[in-house]
């Protein structure tokens, strides 16, 4: 036996029906929802303050200062005497410089300038006449035989110092001074590895004997001069 279901009791029959009315009443309710306005009531009778005019009010007036009038201006005497200078100003009559064409023109002699002797330098190389070593006033290439007699003064006086000799110092010492215009030394200043040899450089230039000052266009001038000394071990 075969069971047969009734048409009215399908619940499934209308359902896309119902769905579709549901969402339409949604929407609806929605769209309501969002476009409902509020507004908020307003009073119907004035709120402005009642205030009392206060016109009928005496308002006191001030009373005005008075200021005391400016006193009088001083009277002016009556007779004005006037008073004479009793010193006499003698006044300053300024003569004209210009000279007038009847005026005669003075002759001035020629005015002799002194030259002023200056303390120069000129080094040894270049110098007209050299220093005269002492010796090498016969020579006739004296500028050789002040660089002879140099070598020859240092190697007699040479003496190695024994500190130098226990801490084996060695080099060279670069030596400057400079022949005065009377022909003493001065201006001595050393250069070297070691303290002790640029002593013993200066003791030997200290022993230079005087010289016959250098000269530069017949006028004595200081001549600067250098020269190595070496101290090497044996």
């Amino acid at each position: 036996m075969e069971l047969k279901k009734n048409p009215k009791a399908d619940l499934t029959k209308n359902s896309s029906l119902y769905f579709v009315i549901g969402l339409a009443v949604v929407m609806l309710v929605v769209w309501r929802a969002l476009e409902w306005k509020t507004y908020e009531k307003t009073n119907e009778y004035d709120v402005s303050m009642n205030v009392d005019d206060d016109l009928d009010e005496e308002v006191p007036m001030t009373e005005q200062i008075k200021t005391p009038p400016p006193p009088p201006p001083p009277a002016a005497p009556e007779i004005i005497e006037v008073v004479e200078d009793e010193e006499e100003v003698e006044e300053t009559v300024i003569e004209s410089t210009e000279t007038s064409q009847e005026e005669e023109v003075i002759e001035v002699e020629d005015v002799e300038v002194e030259e002023i002797e200056e303390d120069i330098d000129v080094p040894f190389a270049v110098i007209e006449n050299v220093p005269v070593f002492p010796g090498c006033e016969n020579e006739s290439n004296k500028r050789a035989c002040f660089n002879k007699m140099m070598q020859k003064h240092i190697g007699k006086n040479f003496r190695y110092p024994e500190i130098a000799q226990e801490m084996g110092v060695q080099g060279r010492v670069s030596v400057m001074f400079v022949i005065q215009k009377d022909g003493s030394i001065g201006g001595v200043r050393m250069r070297g590895p070691d303290k002790n040899l640029e002593k013993e450089a200066a003791r030997i230039i200290s022993k230079l004997p005087k010289m016959t000052p250098g000269k530069q266009r017949g006028r004595a001038v200081r001549v600067p001069f250098s020269i190595p000394i070496t101290f090497k071990l044996q």
